[in-house]
């Protein structure tokens, strides 16, 4: 273990990509895919190996090896800001949205789990631990799910005990008020009913569609309109029933995206995703914003990534529990925490953010 004061030089940034196929192909309201691609960093330094991701393009790694190692090593594993900061004047002609964003995100969760190591301490220690759980929600129901295989899915996370679940809509506006009777009915009166359109609707249909939907008691309605509309958002919000709640911004690369959305008045709840908004430290920016303006915070996908942080974060009311996510992490990595009561739990006898890699499991999923 680290002692108090010392310089721990970082000695070493890989970066590994894995394509893994999904079960079936997957489709929201404005999206389809049939695989998954995972952009891994691994930083050492002082004895120890941090863990960081993303889900990207392979492009990402790119950039990783091309240009933010050579920033990165060498500096002080335990200044994490410090390498934060470089790495953001590094790319700064080439724009920080996107790739950029997305591939300090795995190299900055990557140094704050070596950090957290290198002090033998679970990432939540070392953060400050402000919840012993973090409420999850399971988040699936695919637009080109089958009836059956909607309802089967739902009946299963309300099995499970989670208490919350969120389908994907906007293809077709009829079929999508039919498919959430299906999945209301499936899992009764008392869990929770979120639905997210990814953007498909414009302003006048997400606002006949809130109140459409009113009548399932849906109350968390995601990207109605487009994440970067903000007028329109805010809109929905002034308009739509009183119990729903309009929730965006897993799309935010930069604090400066989360205030605008803020202080627009756009959402009741807004959205981060650390694999992408410049990872851990640009996520606790995001919540301070989320304190300053009393808007409850809401992780985006990755869910074992942000067990630790959401457990940090006051703001934090829950994690998004991501199908494929889920399935993809229990791939790759030992250490998944596993939903108990509708929570996940950070692991305390482990270090950092209690990950390891599953090396010989994904190097048939090596791109």
């Amino acid at each position: 273990m680290t002692s108090r004061g010392d310089k721990v030089p970082i000695e070493s940034l890989r970066v590994s990509v894995f394509t893994i196929p999904t079960e079936m192909p997957e489709a929201d309201g404005t999206y389809e895919w049939d695989s998954t691609t995972i952009v891994l960093v691994e930083a050492t330094g002082g004895g120890q190996e941090g863990l960081g991701y993303t889900y990207a393009d392979t492009a990402t790694a790119t950039l990783v090896q091309d240009r933010l190692k050579q920033v990165v090593v060498g500096r002080d594993a335990m200044s994490v800001q410090s390498a934060w900061l470089a790495m953001l004047r590094s790319i700064r002609n080439l724009g920080r949205p996107g790739i950029c964003a997305m591939a300090i995100s795995a190299v900055d969760i990557a140094l704050w789990d070596l950090k957290a190591r290198l002090l033998d301490l679970p990432l939540v220690k070392l953060l400050g631990q402000v919840r012993k759980a973090l409420p999850i929600y399971g988040s699936g129901g695919f637009t080109n799910y089958s009836k059956e295989q909607l309802q089967n899915q739902f009946r299963g996370w309300a099995e499970q005990g989670i208490r919350r679940t969120k389908m994907k809509i906007g293809r077709d506006a009829r079929a999508d008020r039919e498919r959430i009777a299906v999945a209301r009915a499936v899992i009764g009166e008392n869990v929770d009913l979120f639905v997210d359109a990814n953007g498909a609707y414009s302003q006048k249909e997400a606002l006949t569609q809130a109140r459409a939907f009113e009548q399932f008691n849906v109350t968390w309605f995601e990207e109605p309109v487009s994440s970067d509309d903000l007028e329109g958002l805010r809109f929905i919000r002034e308009h739509a029933p009183e119990s729903m709640e309009i929730a965006a911004d897993e799309y935010g690369y930069d604090t400066n995206y989360f205030r605008r959305m803020l202080e627009g008045g756009a959402v009741d709840v807004l959205q981060a995703d650390a694999t992408r908004c410049c990872g851990f430290t640009g996520f606790l920016q995001a919540a301070t914003l989320c304190d300053a303006h009393h808007v409850p915070l809401s992780s985006h996908c990755a869910p074992a990534l942000h067990v630790h942080i959401g457990c940090a974060t006051p703001a934090m009311r829950h994690a998004e529990y991501f199908y494929d996510h889920v399935r993809i992490e229990r791939m790759v990595f030992d250490g998944v925490s596993e939903p108990a009561n509708g929570e996940l739990q950070p692991d305390l006898t482990r270090p950092g953010i209690g990950l390891t890699l599953k090396s010989r499991n994904v190097q048939q999923f090596a791109a």
